[in-house]
């Protein structure tokens, strides 16, 4: 069993996650795309592992999209994504979240048929260390 600590932009908000993810997507659905500004949102997910809040528990708020599970939890000051527990039985863990390095790999893009039109040979596009100058 392995234990991760994350944390929240500002550092408000800190928790623990017990025990071991089952699967690691890359979720490319317009909900996703929406709640994270980007192409994809980046989700670790466990049926046994257990969350703990260190700190900050109280500035974690949740949203459910009505009519759907989507759901998002967040730190009330900065915005930062944060484990949701939100559908019974499910720890969803935001990759970015997380201060400690994972070892697993993502398991699967999910949603792709609504794959952002600009995310696509992402391997061509230049790289840098830094902000380029």
């Amino acid at each position: 069993m392995t234990n991760y600590f994350g944390s929240c932009l500002c550092g408000t908000v800190k928790f623990e996650v017990k025990g071991d993810f089952e699967s690691f997507y890359l979720c490319h659905c317009q909900y996703c795309q929406k709640d994270t500004g980007s192409a994809h949102a980046a989700n670790l997910f466990s049926q046994s592992a257990k969350l703990s809040w260190h700190a900050g528990a109280d500035a974690v708020t949740s949203f459910t999209l009505p009519g759907t599970r989507h759901n998002k939890s967040f730190c009330k000051l900065c915005g930062s994504a944060l484990p949701s527990t939100q559908i019974p039985g499910l720890l969803v863990v935001p990759a970015g979240c997380l201060d400690t390095k994972i070892s697993i790999l993502p398991t699967a893009h999910i949603f792709s048929s609504s794959k952002a039109t600009w995310d696509e040979k992402l391997e061509c596009v230049p790289k840098f260390d830094g902000f380029p100058e």
